[in-house]
């Protein structure tokens, strides 16, 4: 594997990362949110990944060979939570229904926070890998002198 490919595939996994902790941050931002232009409670949302196959010269000498292949990672989609809303009675709330009930955002602070240390954990972890690329090529050019 060439010096590029590390880069793309690490790359690729700082671009997903970010995009899940930017996902995380509205989440957090809109947990209390009970009123959307859509209609409604904020609804949780979520990131979904896959790999992203890399074609290189190196990848082509790797599957002659049977090996694996060489993967990225790619955003498929933010997709909306399934899940219900939470329904709390609130009387005073200004978007309480008839009955007085509230429709609040399904949103877990717990699995948000463990998500945003997953992105975090992994975004770092590209870095580190980007890092010991650079230091490889910078090595690698220190032999040819």
């Amino acid at each position: 594997m060439n010096f590029i490919d590390a880069f793309r595939i690490s790359a690729s996994g700082l671009t997903s990362q970010r995009l899940r902790m930017n996902v995380v941050s509205s989440n957090l931002a809109n947990s209390h949110t009970t009123r959307t232009p859509e209609g409604g409670p904020f609804k949780r949302k979520d990131v979904v990944f896959s790999s992203q196959p890399l074609e290189t010269s190196f990848q082509k000498m790797m599957q002659a060979q049977g090996n694996a292949k060489l993967t990225g990672v790619k955003v498929v989609g933010v997709i909306e939570d399934p899940r219900p809303p939470i329904i709390k009675y609130d009387p005073q709330h200004p978007d309480a229904d008839e009955k007085g009930y509230v429709s609040l955002p399904n949103i877990n602070l717990i699995e948000e926070m463990v998500n945003m240390m997953l992105a975090t954990r992994s975004y770092e972890a590209n870095v580190t890998a980007v890092n010991a690329t650079k230091r490889m090529a910078l090595k690698a050019l220190e032999i040819g002198k």
